[in-house]
């Protein structure tokens, strides 16, 4: 079983991809982890790297292809990432995630990554809007794809008034529909 988990930034894709995997024992992969990584060696914030992304389009593709091979050649795990379900188009699930922008910038600040730190809900919601209209540039003219589309997806969840296992169960339920269907 693959899964893949898109979705905004905010909107809850790692914390739900790592509680379904524990769930379901299966392993973990996070694209957004791999960047924040990259980032660091780089000696940069994700926001810069994302920016530099557009000029060096070797900073996407070392990550996508990374991504290609792993659906390929893997099996039973649960990946999260804005372009999971259009590089691995085989997955059995296929989950969106959206939430309310403000919960969005909410949830971010909460979480305090170091590489996204910042100093109030404004700077935050305005550094995810950089962000995301950052990627969805790159992401049409790299691979004419926008990861909003919901035809990519199979299940899409509106995380915005949800806690996390209250997805987690909704994306279990939804698994246990599709395998029964196989």
């Amino acid at each position: 079983m693959i899964i893949t988990i898109s979705g905004k930034a905010g909107s809850g894709k790692s914390t739900i991809a790592r509680l379904l995997s524990e769930k379901l024992k299966l392993r973990h992969y996070s694209i957004g982890d791999l960047m924040r990584a990259m980032a660091a060696e780089k000696g940069m914030a994700l926001l810069e790297l994302n920016k530099l992304a557009e000029k060096d389009k070797s900073i996407d593709f070392e990550l996508d292809n990374k991504l290609k091979e792993m659906g390929k050649t893997k099996d039973n795990f649960v990946v999260d990432g804005r372009l999971t379900a259009f590089f691995i188009p085989n997955a059995d699930v296929r989950v969106f995630l959206s939430a309310d922008d403000k919960v969005r910038a909410e949830r971010i600040l909460k979480d305090r990554r170091q590489q996204e730190k910042s100093k109030s809900l404004k700077e935050t919601a305005a550094n995810i809007k950089k962000r995301e209209e950052s990627e969805k540039k790159r992401y049409k003219k790299y691979y004419g794809v926008n990861y909003l589309d919901k035809k990519l997806y199979n299940y899409v969840i509106d995380t915005t008034k949800l806690n996390p296992n209250q997805v987690v169960e909704k994306i279990v339920k939804f698994v246990k529909t599709k395998q029964k269907s196989l």
